[in-house]
């Protein structure tokens, strides 16, 4: 049976990648997006050109009082698209950045993070259980700043870590049901994420390459693969573990 599997925030950078990662290992993808309808109705089409089944949803990651009427709306989507009352796999990849010294940063700047990376991951995860299918998957992104450090982002990497704990701990709670969840923590990715920062500015660019032992930073096709094989048959065995994506960035 082809699996299923729900990736947030894929109308643009990792969370695209991984959608048309997934679909070119024969899995269907539904989507889901903030703002950029656009952009997410363009990843289902490129699915649906690869001979998959796909849909988008629009979805907030912040805003936990939407998510009992969105699961409602993927249980409906699931029963006429695919005739199933569950899916398969949840990849938790919406996210910002926002990036401020600790002695700069806003109240606001705080809560939005904690908002997104945290507690909508935390809630969107706890409103989709009864749809995600026993033996399924988790996966939680993370980054490779939970790890080390660098000035201005202090709240985002400690979101991020919380996250990290998390997925332990749904690891533990959701393993009599067969469910898999691991976090993987990407590398500086040269994508659109917190303003194009490591994609648009060679200064930056520069840095993060520099702290990287293969001399360069990631590009999106560096994880949606990797992401896309770790939901597979193949590592059904690899559970509760943080996998850095880094190309060896900080040793």
């Amino acid at each position: 049976m082809t699996k299923i599997s729900l990736v947030t925030g894929a109308s643009r950078g990792l969370g695209r990648n991984t959608a048309l990662s997934i679909a070119r290992r024969g899995g269907d993808v539904i989507i889901t997006y903030q703002s950029r309808s656009e952009e997410a109705q363009a990843v289902v089409d490129e699915i649906q050109a690869l001979g998959r089944k796909a849909l988008a949803f629009q979805l907030d990651s912040g805003k936990v009082g939407s998510f009992a009427a969105f699961a409602e709306d993927l249980r409906n989507a699931l029963r006429q698209t695919w005739q199933r009352e569950s899916f398969d796999h949840l990849v938790n990849n919406a996210g910002h950045g926002d990036y401020a010294l600790i002695a700069q940063t806003t109240e606001a700047q705080f809560d939005g993070l904690v908002n997104v990376h945290f507690k909508g991951v935390y809630f969107l995860t706890q409103a989709l259980l009864p749809l995600l299918a026993d033996g399924g998957r988790i996966v939680n992104l993370s980054s490779g700043l939970t790890r080390v450090s660098y000035p201005g982002y202090a709240a985002y990497a400690a979101v991020k870590g919380a996250v990290e704990v998390l997925s332990v701990y749904m690891a533990k709670e959701l393993g009599a049901r067969g469910i898999a969840v691991n976090t993987v923590a990407p590398g500086a990715i040269e994508t659109d994420f917190g303003g194009g920062a490591v994609r648009d500015n060679p200064e930056v660019n520069r840095i993060f390459a520099g702290m990287t032992a293969l001399g360069r930073a990631g590009l999106p096709d560096d994880i949606g693969p990797m992401i896309a094989s770790l939901l597979s048959a193949d590592n059904r065995w690899v559970n509760a573990q943080r996998i850095e994506v880094s190309g060896g960035q900080g040793i």
